[in-house]
């Protein structure tokens, strides 16, 4: 009897052990094939929605498996390898082996994983809509209880071909994707080559499309479906996978473009007032990535100019960061929106101060003797 006890207190801990092993839970990563060349050739995956993923699915403790439609190793756009999230990554010889030999989709077990997460990228539309073993993949998990289907930016194309008994799954689903909008803004290179619209594709098949204002952070959680629009969504669409599989994201740091992005938001939704950011900045600006907030006020100038209230909003984002960063291309771009709306004295000074710079000495002049 003693014995008996002994052995029940030696193996108890293996026991335990065992068990917390088998109750991780799994994750499939799904990128496209398509890429070559870094994306000069044929687009790929974005490796910036990877790593923000990867490894906040990794520091919650999740087991991680990469799969692609043709197996072995895919390849991304041109990325910066300086961004600390990609910096991260590529010290990360686990991660960085499971890109250079991701599983073939053919070869996947669906009933393996807990959730899957599509990466987005170009290529997604190119390969991933159209593989028969990512859709077998879709499908099993859609069916099995407990599970979650997530994707983001140009990954819900995976979707748009799967259906269960003659309908398709992502029919009466919220989701959101990368947008017509954003597609016409940042889509030009390869938009035209693509199968589908993908925003259009998706309503198509019945699915309820939710957007935020271009480049901003919008996930969408539905059923068991989890959405991110683009790629400033990615964080918080991996850490809403790490909800929906009944665990608590852990806490952590902003990355800085990620922090600049919901500043712009908050400024853009009236969450935040000017006053409030720009003493932001003033005192924090080491955490904020500058040129992407002004990068992001030209981009809302350009897609506003029939609406002079958003028009005003690229402005006072790109007014935001002139006293940290300054773009001559920018702040003549500045003079010309303050002439079509008629603040002929604020465009002056705008080119009166680039002419003293000697920037942009030559379109200054003529913006002045315009307004003269």
């Amino acid at each position: 009897m003693k014995k008996t006890i002994l052995c029940i207190v030696l193996f108890l801990p293996i026991i335990l052990l065992s068990q917390t092993k088998n109750t991780k839970k799994k994750v499939l990563m799904v990128v496209s094939s398509y890429g070559k060349d870094m994306g000069s050739v044929r687009p790929g995956y974005e490796f910036d929605e990877f790593s923000q993923a990867y490894l906040i699915f990794k520091n919650n403790n999740l087991s991680i498996d990469v799969a692609s439609p043709k197996g072995g190793k895919a390849e991304p756009d041109k990325y910066n390898s300086e961004k600390l999230y990609n910096k991260t990554l590529l010290e990360d010889k686990q991660a960085l082996s499971l890109l250079d030999n991701t599983i073939a989709t053919a070869n996947i077990n669906a009933n393996d994983y807990n959730a899957i997460y599509i990466v987005g990228g170009k290529g997604a539309m190119f390969d991933l809509p159209f593989d028969p073993s990512l859709q077998e993949i879709i499908l099993s998990l859609y069916k099995r209880e407990h599970t979650v289907i997530s994707s983001v930016c140009h990954g819900p194309a995976a979707f748009v071909n799967v259906v269960d008994d003659k309908d398709y799954i992502i029919n009466g689903v919220e989701l959101t994707s990368f947008c017509n909008v954003e597609e016409e803004l940042f889509g030009k290179k390869w938009v035209k080559e693509f199968p589908f619209s993908l925003e259009t594709k998706l309503e198509s098949r019945g699915a309820i499309f939710k957007q935020t204002d271009f480049m901003l952070s919008k996930v969408v959680v539905s059923g068991k479906f989890v959405t991110g629009q683009n790629p400033f969504s990615t964080t918080k669409s991996a850490e809403a996978v790490v909800e929906s599989l009944g665990l608590t994201p852990v806490k952590r740091e902003f990355y800085n473009d990620e922090r600049s992005a919901y500043l712009i938001q908050d400024v853009l939704d009236n969450t935040k007032t000017i006053a409030w950011a720009e003493k932001e900045l003033a005192k924090n600006n080491a955490n904020y990535d500058l040129p992407l907030v002004a990068a992001y006020g030209y981009y809302k100038i350009l897609a506003s100019t029939e609406n002079n209230e958003e028009l005003k909003k690229g402005i006072a984002l790109v007014e935001l960061t002139s006293p940290h960063f300054f773009n001559e291309n920018l702040q003549y771009l500045l003079a010309k929106t303050y002439v079509s709306l008629g603040e002929k004295d604020k465009a002056r000074h705008i080119a009166n101060d680039l002419i003293s710079k000697d920037l942009m000495k030559e379109e200054s002049e003529k913006l002045l003797k315009e307004l003269n």
